[in-house]
């Protein structure tokens, strides 16, 4: 069973994420949440054998881009985008050294077709900001962008089933209230969204109460059957 989390408020709950302070309050609490490092390890597990290119979408400090490099050594370009400076901050410095990873400020709200096609990409708690037609819009630009073959994954904040769920829910994580920018919707209209939008084999692959991981693939991807 999942620990419990102990309340840890925020000490600037409405600063947004151009304040240092919560940047950093968020980057300590994260690290040592259970339920969020369970679901990245199976959004890890599901990543293509050999992809060459990742695109991570609100990648705050890099976090999960730097998992997904861990798992897929065949990565060759991995770009970052996050509207954040001080996240952005937080990324070059993880990556340094690291030819293979930029990143770049910018923000979900516009299109991300600037950036080419990849053959991963992934978001990490970061869509569930944008308002629900940019989400429509953003899945379909998605669906475009990836290579054949290609996987999208999204660990995401969802909407639960009703108020009493979502209470218990942000009890579990030691939240007393939602972040002021989250839009929450729950993992069937997304999915729907997602299908629409033109991505196949589109399931929640994980869930822990308000977590999910909903993963598409490219269109004409086939992932095969598992017996």
């Amino acid at each position: 069973m999942v620990p419990v989390s102990r309340p840890d408020p925020c000490p600037t709950p409405t600063a947004g994420w151009d304040d240092p302070e919560q940047v950093h309050w968020y980057l300590q609490r994260v690290g040592g949440l259970e339920p969020r490092m369970a679901g990245e390890e199976v959004l890890c597990s599901l990543l293509p054998a050999d992809p060459r290119s990742v695109l991570d979408l609100g990648c705050g400090d890099g976090r999960l881009c730097a998992l997904v490099l861990e798992a897929c050594p065949t990565v060759e370009r991995a770009v970052g985008l996050d509207r954040s400076p001080p996240m952005h901050a937080r990324a070059q410095e993880r990556f340094d050294h690291d030819r293979r990873v930029t990143f770049q400020h910018h923000d979900l709200a516009d299109a991300i077709e600037p950036f080419g096609s990849f053959d991963v990409i992934v978001s990490g708690f970061a869509i569930h900001h944008l308002e629900d037609d940019r989400k429509k819009r953003l899945f379909a630009e998605i669906a475009r962008q990836l290579n054949p073959g290609g996987l999208f994954a999204n660990l995401e904040v969802v909407a639960s089933a009703t108020p009493e769920l979502h209470a218990e829910f942000l009890a579990a994580i030691g939240r007393t209230a939602d972040d002021p920018e989250d839009r929450l919707v729950d993992v069937e209209t997304q999915s729907r969204w997602m299908r629409e939008a033109g991505l196949a084999e589109v399931d929640c692959r994980w869930r822990w109460r308000g977590f999910a991981l909903l993963v598409g693939h490219a269109a004409g991807a086939t992932t095969g059957s598992d017996l």
